[in-house]
This record gives structure tokens, sequence and C-alpha cells, in this order.
């Protein structure tokens, strides 16, 4: 487990329940440092003035709120720091609210919460009372000096703090003038509808994280060793990339392609072997 980075309590109502904050996931990106291909040291960042193209010392540069195309209001770390919201130790819970209602769109950054010794009843009592009726948390937090919305939601044994983006954070889709209407209104048979639902059920399983993987990170790691056991390691490779298959722009018979997907699916889990599940000793060696 890694270290807690805040520690306070839930508060609703009078009830008080003291919990630790751990982060709930951790980064696998793939990263890339900047070479100088010559030497292969590491290339620095350099601050510059974007108007003359010249060097800046770190003492001239100051921060500025863009309020209007091209003009700015210098603001200083002391004002920064007075305006920031003050760093309580609480997750105030504002109100409860059914689950399905909040849109995957608001969703930020998961933490555990963890009780302290003395919050097991109280913390057992609010994840059971919580995961009974369906619903979710709505709370307010300042995690890092920055306010945050969160939704405090019951995961098996534990509770989780997921922080939400706020309203002016989630942008509306302006588009929605072009979407189609409903499927029966844009033309789509009865029938049509029933095999997309055939299809959508044959591929219906429970969810299961370990089953996928990031194979774009997999086909990095496996490159980058291969390299280093070749020998290879400062070399750049040229490869000739293949050209991208086009895919017809024509309307086609959706009909068709309903019953070929079908078929083809019942064709793969026909041929496919029984799936073993990834252990996760497996991944972490990943």
């Amino acid at each position: 487990m890694p270290r807690a980075i805040w520690k306070g309590a839930i508060t609703f109502g009078l009830v008080y329940v003291p919990v630790e904050v751990f982060p709930a996931t951790q980064s696998e990106r793939t990263g890339f440092n900047l070479l100088d291909r010559r030497t292969l040291d590491p290339v620095g960042y350099q601050q510059i003035n974007k108007r003359t193209g010249k060097p800046i010392q770190r003492d001239d540069i100051v921060r500025g709120y863009e309020y209007e195309k091209g003009a700015y209001v210098v603001i200083s770390d002391e004002e920064i720091e007075a305006a920031s919201p003050e760093s309580t130790q609480t997750v105030d819970l504002l109100a409860f609210v059914e689950a399905p209602q909040v849109s995957f769109l608001y969703l930020d950054t998961p933490y555990w919460l963890a009780p302290d010794k003395r919050a097991g009843k109280t913390y057992a009592l609010l994840r059971d009372a919580l995961a009974a009726s369906g619903k979710i948390g709505i709370a307010s937090v300042v995690l890092h000096s920055r306010q945050h919305l969160a939704a405090l939601v019951p995961a098996g044994p534990a509770l989780a703090l997921q922080t939400l983006r706020w309203s002016t954070e989630v942008r509306e889709f302006d588009a929605e003038q072009s979407l189609p209407k409903r499927a029966k209104a844009a033309g789509v048979s009865t029938h049509e509808l029933q095999m997309a639902r055939k299809l959508i059920d044959d591929m219906s399983t429970d969810w299961n994280p370990e089953t996928y993987r990031d194979t774009y990170r997999d086909a990095i790691l496996e490159l980058a060793e291969r390299k280093v056991r070749e020998g290879k390691a400062h070399e750049l490779t040229h490869v000739e990339a293949p050209a991208p298959a086009r895919r017809s722009a024509d309307v086609v018979d959706l009909s068709e392609l309903l019953k070929r997907s079908l078929g083809k699916r019942r064709a793969s889990d026909e041929r496919a072997p029984p799936r073993k599940p990834v252990s996760k000793r497996a991944r972490r060696a990943a």
C-alpha cells in the first residue's frame, strides 16, 4: 500500500469518520526522454521569450492570467496563495444521489479511503448503508491545495473517493442537431434492431479488468528489451510502415453486416480455448 496522501475525516450530519486517503491508481504510460542523437545526452528544457526567442532568467518570470486575447493581469504567488481554498481535513458530504445519475463524463481521479483504528464501526456503518441504498455521496474536499467536488462510493469492502469534474469543465455537445433521430425514425428496421441486440447479448460478459491489456505499452517494452538484447540500444531503426487499409465510404447493407458479425462471433467462440485469468503477479511483472 502506498503512503497516505491525506488524513482527515468524513463528516455528514453529526457523524465523524476518521480516514486516510490513498492513491487508487498508478500510471503505466509509456514515457520517452528527449536526447541529443549525437551523444544520447538528455535534452533539457529552456524557458524563452516567445516573441523575441531569447532565453530568460527564472527571476524574470511571473504568472499572468489572460483575461482578453493577448491581455494579461499579473498575479503574485502570495496573491494566489491568499485566494487558494482553505485546507481542511474533512470530506464534507453535501448530498446523496442515485449512482446512475452521475455521468461517466464527470469522473476524474479515484482514491481509496481507509479508516483509522478508531473508526472501524462508523466506517462499516457508512459503507454498508451506502451500498444498501444504491446511492453515492456527493462531497467537497481540498486535495493538493485545490478544491474538488467528489463522490463517496462503496467499493466492495472499502470506501472510495472519486474526484469529479465541475460542471464548467464538461463541454456541451454542440453538434446535437446533426445526430440521427431514434433508430426507427432513421430507417432502422425492427429486425436490424433485434440483430444488434443479439450481437450485444453475445458479446456481453462480466467486467474483469485483468482481461484487457495496454498492447501499445507491451509492444514498446518488448521492442526496447529486444534492442538491448541484440546490442542495438543506440541504433535508430527505420521501419517501412504499412499503408493503412482504406475502407469504403459506400453505404452498405446494415442487415448483411449484422448477420456477418453474428456469424463471425459464433465461429470465434467455437474456436477459442477456455480463457485463463491473468494473475496479478504476471501483470506486475509486465
